[in-house]
């Protein structure tokens, strides 16, 4: 499975189901294309419904508290089509920060944490198909916030993944009713830095 490097991450990404394209640009960005009907959710109704076949970036952060942030334009064209952060152990347990085009036909925050089943919740509503995303680890808890400028971060979720030993973290795109979308991930960066207060973001 193909592997790439950026400047601003501390180890290779390693492809988990690869692309239809994907490219880095001269600025360090991360483009990556997914195809039709590609998503990470596990149906919590009780059917049998699981979809894990998105394309996602992953590297395993080196640090025990860290920062991963980045600037997500999303090329909306189809309900759930998102750019994503995805914090991954394995196949049943995982935690998602989207920019996801709604059924309302709005970008919108979603943060998915799945034990098994998935946890969905739709937050705020966003102006244009850009905004920051990141995701904070505090040793054995998370935090996932979403910035307009890059500077004053809102919380979305504060949840634990419980005992994680393998965690890996990265880029996802996703089209689950769609025939595919491409995502750009700019402004990347990763800092092994402990939150002061993680409802702040700060």
């Amino acid at each position: 499975m193909s592997m790439l490097t950026l400047p601003s991450l501390p180890g290779a990404l390693q492809w988990k189901n690869v692309p239809v394209d994907w490219h880095v640009g001269p600025d360090s960005s991360l483009s990556i294309t997914a195809g039709a009907k590609t998503d990470w959710f596990v149906e919590p109704s009780g059917s049998t419904w699981v979809s894990t076949n998105a394309p996602v970036a992953l590297f395993t952060p080196p640090d025990e508290h860290f920062l991963l942030s980045a600037k997500v334009t999303v090329h909306f064209a189809s309900t759930f089509d998102a750019g994503v952060l995805l914090l991954y152990e394995r196949e049943d347990l995982w935690s998602k920060l989207c920019f996801e085009y709604s059924p309302q036909n709005q970008p919108m925050i979603v943060s998915v944490v799945t034990r098994g089943l998935s946890d969905d919740c739709n937050s705020t509503v966003i102006d244009g198909n850009t905004v920051y995303l990141r995701v904070a680890r505090m040793s054995g808890a998370f935090g996932l916030h979403y910035s307009l400028d890059g500077t004053y971060w809102n919380m979305v979720r504060y949840f634990t993944l419980g005992n994680v030993e393998n965690l890996r973290v990265g880029f996802e795109a996703q089209s689950p009713t769609g025939e595919g979308c491409n995502v750009v991930f700019s402004e990347i960066a990763y800092r092994p830095e402990l939150l002061k207060d993680m409802r702040t973001g700060e």
